[in-house]
């Protein structure tokens, strides 16, 4: 009954081993080492599948297609630990989480809510994590339902709780656009993209936005 918890678990696990792993190579002037990850909860099909000449473990269903799909979105929004909207409501425990977007995959018609988790975190990395969660949520609601306003003044005020907050300044970017306000909007996508260069959204919508104009 517990799998999806142990799943995110493990994930926040791994991301917060990663760190002590990457300082020890930082001292032996190595490059870090960075990852992402999805996780999705379905019923599967899961064994030993093959012919007699070669026979592999593995597991095949949508379930496991979803989680790749999210596995490969972590790039696009510069995350480290995605999980679809079934493990989010799968989870027994609380964990810091925030909605990213929705993703398609291939074949199917239905979007999936994607939620990103961020307990890996300390207050050296994020400061004052859950006030700023708090603020961002109601920022990405206030976006989907068109108070555009509302969500810039939200936003912002995430971004006075921590300026480096990548995802933020792109989701930021996409409501000044929305508003027309271009030079906002391309300052927001570019401040995404220093703040972290594997923010592929913020530089697909950087693009767009340049052709558009």
């Amino acid at each position: 009954d517990d799998d999806p918890d142990r799943a995110v678990r493990a994930a926040i696990r791994m991301m917060t081993d990663l760190k002590t792993f990457n300082e020890k190579r930082a001292n032996e002037g190595k490059m870090a080492i960075d990852h992402g990850m999805g996780i999705n909860t379905d019923s599967i099909v899961s064994g030993n599948i093959g012919s007699p000449k070669r026979m592999d473990y593995t597991v095949i269903g949508d379930g496991v297609n979803l989680a790749a799909r999210i596995e490969s979105a972590c790039k696009q929004y510069g995350a480290h630990i995605l999980i679809s909207e079934f493990t989010y409501k799968a989870v027994k425990a609380t964990y810091r989480t925030r909605q990213v977007d929705y993703v398609i995959v291939k074949g199917k018609t239905e979007p999936v809510g994607v939620y990103e988790v961020l307990d890996f975190h300390d207050d050296d990395s994020y400061p004052n994590l859950v006030e700023a969660l708090g603020l961002f949520n109601d920022g990405y609601r206030s976006w989907n339902i068109g108070k555009w306003d509302q969500a810039i003044k939200l936003f912002n005020s995430v971004l006075k709780i921590n300026p480096n907050d990548s995802e933020c300044y792109s989701n930021k970017g996409i409501v000044n656009f929305k508003l027309k306000n271009t030079e906002e909007a391309i300052s927001d996508y570019k401040k995404a993209i220093s703040l972290d260069k594997n923010n592929y959204n913020a530089f697909f919508n950087l693009g767009n936005l340049y052709k558009e104009i």
